[in-house]
């Protein structure tokens, strides 16, 4: 990300990837209930028993319990381990592979945003499982009494997977999760760089907490605007059991004809309330960890 100081090197990639990692931990363990309230609103083929972001937290903390607001708690962290990790870690260096050695000044928005969709895509080919896992866990709601419930574990639902689905089914929805990712990583790590950037340059905000919690707000926004369309169809494709859908398309298809092109943006609100919280807290912490770890050469 830019610095505030036009000198600064960039941290060896070891170091990034720690802070990436644990930033992007940090922000999961603190949003989770956010998400699980999103991915129910999304799932939300008919009625309302899901009503808003804090309806549908209560409805669900009042049906399942609280700790069912952190449903895939355990393999959200693997994924942002190695999501969050990667995406993040790789930005800077593919960022500068792109600009070339002999570029002056700061990179152009477009090559940003191209190392965005490069890392972002990377990343989630490794990680998709536990972002399958991590869904699953969340889509499963109250069971009756004296069910046992089908995930119980994250490492169980690997297994589970893998056997009832073949090895390929824990990588169910890699497209749509490619371009979900893809999309709303270079919305975000561009946009985030991007208003620092422009904050810094008028002189005015300073390389500290208020320009890292505007920045973050402003790629949660960016990030909610452009990936909904492409984060529905990956919580339907990933949250299907059943076969109703035959891949990417036909879930865009099938959700347009049937509920609208509104559809596409169901659970807006708790979707920007979840990323623009998410961004806030992981960048937040990834400006801090990264302090801690840069070199006394730095």
């Amino acid at each position: 990300m830019v610095s505030g100081n036009s000198n600064a090197k960039p941290l060896p990639f070891p170091n990034m990837l720690f802070a990436s990692a644990m930033a992007a931990c940090t922000a999961e363990a603190l949003t989770l209930p956010l998400d699980t309230a999103k991915v129910r609103l999304q799932l939300q083929k008919e009625g309302n028993k899901y009503r808003g972001l804090l309806g549908t937290m209560k409805t669900i903390a009042a049906e399942e319990g609280p700790k069912a607001l952190w449903k895939g708690l355990e393999p959200g962290l693997h994924r942002q381990c190695l999501f969050g990790g990667l995406r993040i870690g790789m930005y800077e260096p593919v960022r500068n592979l792109y600009v070339g050695k002999d570029h002056k000044g700061e990179p152009p928005l477009h090559l940003k945003i191209a190392a965005g969709l490069t890392t972002g895509a990377l990343a989630i080919c490794i990680a998709s499982p536990t972002d399958l896992v991590k869904v699953r866990m969340q889509s499963e709601g109250r069971l009756p009494p004296g069910t046992p419930k089908k995930y119980p574990s994250a490492i169980s639902a690997y297994r589970i997977i893998a056997k009832e689905e073949g090895v390929l089914g824990l990588w169910k929805g890699l497209g749509p999760n490619i371009a979900r990712n893809a999309i709303i990583n270079a919305a975000e790590l561009a946009s985030y760089d991007q208003i620092k950037q422009s904050l810094l340059a008028t002189g005015v905000f300073k390389d500290n907490i208020v320009t890292h919690l505007v920045a973050g707000l402003g790629a949660g926004f960016f990030a909610v605007c452009i990936g909904s369309p492409v984060d529905v169809v990956k919580s339907r494709v990933m949250g299907d059991r059943v076969g109703r859908f035959n891949g990417v398309l036909d879930c865009f298809v099938k959700t347009a004809r049937e509920e609208g092109i509104f559809a596409f943006y169901k659970g807006f609100i708790p979707n920007f309330g979840r990323l623009g919280s998410w961004n806030v807290a992981c960048f937040l912490t990834l400006e801090q960890v990264k302090k801690l770890v840069t070199p006394k050469d730095h």
